[in-house]
């Protein structure tokens, strides 16, 4: 019997000018104690968590890659505009991420969020967090045995985008950070 196990989650896919612009921003805006207890995040792994699973048998992936595609079908994947928001330190009292709030004024992101959560609890592969859904990027992790103050930072370039792939990725843990490998892409539809 096969117990292998992969390291899964679920994210909107930024456009690549989106993903330059935040890049941008953590090189201008990071700079003295920030820029030495922060690692930014590799521009190709930028995204939105919408949902993560962690460990599950590498034999589910096929049915999980299923039910992410009918979820995000069934919700009709209408995702108007989004834009960057502000910064935003996570957790709040002790941060260890810095963030970018992803604006999502009417909501369809955070449906399409709830859509994927359903079908992946009825599939016993996801239990949801206790905290709400909180839209956003993260930009720069706090080195092991960093401590970071929550400063106030200028917000990212005003910029709006719409979300047009949502993916299941694998998250591979390496020396270098992780490396997120996409298994199952599907497009939002737009109507």
């Amino acid at each position: 019997m096969n117990d292998e196990r992969a390291r899964l989650f679920v994210a909107l896919e930024l456009p690549e000018e989106v993903r330059a612009a935040i890049v941008r921003w953590c090189a201008s805006g990071l700079g003295g104690e920030l820029a030495v207890a922060l690692a930014p995040v590799a521009a190709e792994s930028l995204h939105v968590t919408l949902c993560f699973l962690g460990a599950v048998p590498v034999g589910s992936v096929g049915a999980i890659g299923d039910a992410c595609a009918t979820a995000v079908a069934g919700e009709g994947s209408d995702l108007p505009p989004l834009a960057l928001g502000e910064p935003v330190w996570l957790p709040p009292r002790r941060p260890r991420v810095l963030g970018v709030m992803v604006s999502d004024p009417s909501l369809a992101l955070a449906r399409v969020q709830a859509a994927l959560s359903r079908v992946l609890v009825d599939g016993g592969w996801y239990r949801p967090e206790e905290r709400p859904f909180l839209a956003h990027v993260t930009v720069a992790r706090a080195g092991r045995g960093e401590h970071v103050r929550a400063v106030p930072l200028p917000a990212p370039p005003a910029m709006g985008f719409e979300g047009e792939r949502v993916a299941l990725f694998r998250s591979r843990l390496g020396a270098g950070g992780a490396r997120y490998e996409p298994l199952r892409v599907v497009e939002l539809l737009r109507h």
